[in-house]
């Protein structure tokens, strides 16, 4: 079949892979003009081992790991660890993989077969026919027009093909109360010591320190607000306000890296919830869908398990959509589910709401054995 694939992400290119491996005739749109290798590092958890073993690349996911979550050490206004992170809690099992996104990007995009095309600085801006036997036609920004047997939108949380298959994002959007916020630390010491967390009540500010640089990290508790994503000065004012008369530990320094940073990076912690992730003969995968928030830790093993059961189904059911998109949504609604049932304990312990909050987060951590060292 032909398949056009929104977004060269995780999702994306994981779809690419495991439908163009199944003999399937691809191509991808990226909005970006090349491949997105920024971001934090990202989880691959439970079954998305699985998932990643069978495309052969689990060994170099391996060999790339990182052990940030497990180096995160809680501190006092004094820079004093009072308690780190308790894997046990936070982590699906011993297997699991914490690696850099960037590294995981680029391990998908070279396991892409031959033929499989990538077009860079394109996004497909309408969609026609998507309930026809015949196919999809497919616009693309570039002014290029197709028809396509399926359109795969995996462009992420903000997904331009959930728009036009299910209206606008604040139809399906639920805000759960928190701001991520990220600036970079060009002059912070590589150190190899341990990454801090640092709260007050309702806000963390905190030093990560990965792939051989460092990032200032915030989350604050808040309503959602109307912040547009492209208004840089405004979403730096709202940081600022979010921490204003804070000055323990490093809070001014790091808010100073972040007032200086030209690619400072804001955003909601949200879900997408939508009753199905397809509509004729197109489908969601990954945040496009079903959004977990960067609070769960499954977002990226979401996207890789969803791109292998929409694979697998696809082939069960010999290329017809009508029973392969039913099969895939029930394979991968339960992982959904508990994905987006999980991020409450996560916002709690990283974002206690008030002192009383921070000192018995700290105290049941030491109690559980997660004392600092």
């Amino acid at each position: 079949m032909k398949i056009l694939v929104s977004g060269a992400g995780v999702a994306g290119l994981a779809c690419a892979r495991e439908l163009a491996v199944r003999g399937h005739d691809i191509t991808v749109v990226e909005r970006a003009p090349r491949l997105r290798v920024t971001g934090t590092p990202i989880d691959i958890r439970g079954d998305a081992i699985e998932a990643v073993e069978r495309m052969g690349l689990l060994a170099e996911a391996r060999r790339h790991r990182v052990r940030m979550s497990e180096a995160v050490r809680f501190v006092d206004a004094e820079g004093t660890p009072v308690a780190r992170i308790p894997m046990s809690e936070v982590s699906d099992s011993d297997d699991d993989i914490e690696l850099l996104r960037g590294d995981l990007v680029r391990l998908l995009a070279g396991a892409l077969p031959a033929g499989v095309a990538i077009r860079f600085g394109d996004a497909i801006e309408s969609l026609g026919n998507a309930g026809d036997d015949e196919g999809v036609d497919a616009r693309l920004a570039s002014g290029d027009t197709g028809r396509y047997d399926l359109v795969i939108g995996a462009d992420g949380q903000h997904s331009a093909v959930r728009g036009l298959l299910f209206g606008p994002e604040e139809k399906h959007a639920r805000h759960l109360g928190v701001y991520l916020a990220l600036a970079a630390l060009p002059d912070e010491p590589d150190a190899g010591g341990p990454n801090a967390i640092h709260n007050v009540p309702g806000r963390m500010a905190g030093v990560f320190r990965y792939g051989g640089g460092a990032v200032a990290v915030f989350q604050f508790r808040s309503e959602s607000t109307d912040l547009d994503r492209r208004d840089l000065d405004g979403q730096k004012r709202a940081l600022l306000d979010a921490f204003d008369g804070h000055r323990s530990w490093r809070i001014p320094e790091l808010l100073e890296a972040a007032r200086a940073d030209p690619e400072f990076f804001l955003t909601p912690a949200a879900q997408i919830h939508l009753p199905a992730w397809h509509r004729g003969r197109a489908v969601l995968v990954g945040d496009a869908g079903h959004c977990a928030a960067y609070l769960s830790g499954r977002g990226t093993s979401l996207a890789l398990t969803g791109a292998r059961f929409l694979a697998e189904e696809l082939e069960r059911a010999g290329g017809d959509h009508t029973h392969a998109f039913p099969r895939y949504e029930r394979r991968q609604r339960p992982y959904v589910d508990f994905a987006q049932d999980s991020v409450h304990g996560g916002r709690d312990r990283i974002v206690p709401a008030t002192w009383a909050d921070i000192a018995a987060r700290d105290e049941a951590l030491r109690a559980a054995g997660a004392g600092a060292p």
